[in-house]
């Protein structure tokens, strides 16, 4: 099959408006889309393979600039390194409108050159194209009469990688990244929300807590009906699993027929600007398989707000650890983040943290230091680690003083992919000194601390909301060669 069919493909255009900019990429996304939306109705609705190979392309963002930035040395995004031409395609811009529009306008200001707006060379996938529209879906591989990659381009894992944020990307023809993710790898990761959250990544916020216990839920929603009801919240609508959004304190929400792997909740404002909460359950691989996916989506700042296991007499049940630093035992990105990395604490998210601890319990000071450790965390894959002697030496000679098996991975992810971070945990067991998680104390200990800690995650999720953007996302987290877009 020799022949393309393809639609209009218009020239570039120049733009020195944002807004207009933003406008022309949807222009020219929707313009994909529905191309092979229409093109793929057809061709199942056909009873022989269309006659040609059917294709539409990315729209993409192009800049150059002959000249070296001169901007505030305290930025740390919103120029490129160094004279020379630059790109990234696009998906979905109208969810990610505000995003663009500010990273574009910031690169126009900063360097003083307009942006070019045009179709890329890169092919969009029908899979992604058609989940623009709801109710159509691409049927599996031999379900349709004819295979669907001989007409239709189909997801390519060849070029569908984190090579840019993990520092290898190779420039193609002399070009420099423009963004940290490519237009297939933010769809990949967008499919990937859905089927794992069950909810739509139009709901995310830009303030993420994740959490690794199903108790959190139920507070985070009795919190979200509280807010609803108070018309000077400043929140608008809580989100379930499913989609079911409500605007009222007293709305029923239907239960779940089927619980998604990464239960996701939303509690929204009108400028994207609420928390949500995704309980990743228990495990290093599904915190690396949900910040996988969120990082696309480029939020502000995500904690985790869980529990683990107290490494010190001194500590009580029910003490909060604030981690300061990571023993990375968890494994799973040592292939894309080697372990001699280090992962700093942020100052904002450290100070948001111990803040809202302050104001939550009534302490401060000295004072605080008797619920509150500062140190290190350790983040083990082996739950039952207590069981072999080897983790506990490691656990001493790094002066670790809590073990979980989630926060190390999405703190190294949120090093990783920009995204400031940070963790506070709550002491739920110390089975270094014979204090187990047994069932009856457990459920004591469950009743009377979740809701509190959660409140010390709102907290300080409030405090960041409050801090300029380009203040809180710290210049700890770019590399010698950056891209402009955060």
């Amino acid at each position: 099959m020799s022949d393309i069919q393809t639609p209009d493909l218009p020239q570039a255009e120049v733009f020195t408006d944002a807004k207009a900019a933003v406008a022309r990429l949807i222009e020219l996304y929707n313009g994909a889309t529905n191309f092979l939306c229409d093109a793929f109705l057809s061709a199942m609705g056909e009873g022989e393979a269309p006659a040609m190979r059917i294709r539409a392309f990315y729209p993409e963002i192009r800049f150059s600039t002959n000249t070296y930035a001169h901007v505030d040395s305290r930025l740390s995004y919103g120029h490129v390194a160094e004279p020379g031409t630059y790109s990234t395609t696009i998906s979905r811009p109208d969810l990610f409108k505000n995003y663009l529009t500010d990273q574009i306008a910031l690169l126009m200001k900063n360097h003083g050159q307009p942006v070019e707006i045009g179709l890329s060379d890169t092919p969009m996938p029908v899979h992604f194209a058609v989940a623009s529209r709801p109710g159509l879906t691409v049927p599996q591989e031999g379900a349709a009469r004819f295979p669907l990659r001989d007409v239709f381009d189909v997801p390519d894992l060849t070029t569908t990688n984190d090579d840019i944020v993990n520092g290898v990307h190779e420039s193609q023809n002399g070009e420099g990244p423009l963004a940290l993710f490519t237009a297939q790898r933010i769809d990949y990761s967008l499919a990937r929300l859905s089927h794992y959250t069950a909810t739509d990544p139009d709901h995310f916020q830009n303030h993420v807590l994740f959490t690794n216990y199903q108790f959190y839920v139920t507070e985070f929603e009795a919190y979200a009906r509280a807010m609803l009801a108070d018309p000077n919240s400043g929140y608008t609508s809580f989100v379930s699993t499913g989609n079911i959004e409500i605007t009222d304190a007293e709305a029923e929400i239907p239960a779940a027929t089927k619980m998604p792997q990464m239960p996701t909740y939303h509690l929204k404002r009108a400028d994207g600007s609420g928390i949500t909460l995704v309980n990743i359950g228990v495990g290093p691989s599904n915190a690396k398989t949900a910040t996988d996916h969120i990082a696309v989506l480029r939020p502000h700042a995500w904690l985790m707000v869980g529990h683990c296991a107290g490494l010190r007499n001194s500590q009580a049940l029910g003490d909060f650890v604030l981690a300061h630093a990571y023993l990375r035992e968890d494994h799973v990105l040592d292939d894309d983040l080697p372990v001699w990395v280090p992962i700093p604490a942020l100052a904002e998210i450290q100070v948001a943290l111990e803040e809202a601890v302050a104001e939550e319990t009534g302490l401060s000071g000295y004072d605080l230091k008797r619920i509150m450790r500062t140190g290190t965390v350790a983040t083990h894959d082996n739950r039952n680690w207590e069981l072999r002697s080897a983790p506990v030496q490691h656990l001493s000679q790094s002066r670790a003083v809590a073990l979980d098996m989630e926060s190390a991975t999405i703190a190294a992810n949120g090093y990783r992919f920009r995204v400031p971070y940070g963790t506070l945990l709550c002491v739920s067991d110390k089975p270094l000194h014979g204090e187990l998680k047994l069932p009856g104390m457990a459920s004591d200990f469950y009743r009377t601390q979740v809701a509190r800690h959660l409140q010390i995650g709102i907290k300080a999720m409030e405090r960041l909301r409050e801090m300029p953007v380009e203040r809180l996302h710290s210049r700890k987290l770019r590399s010698f060669d950056e891209t402009a877009f955060l």
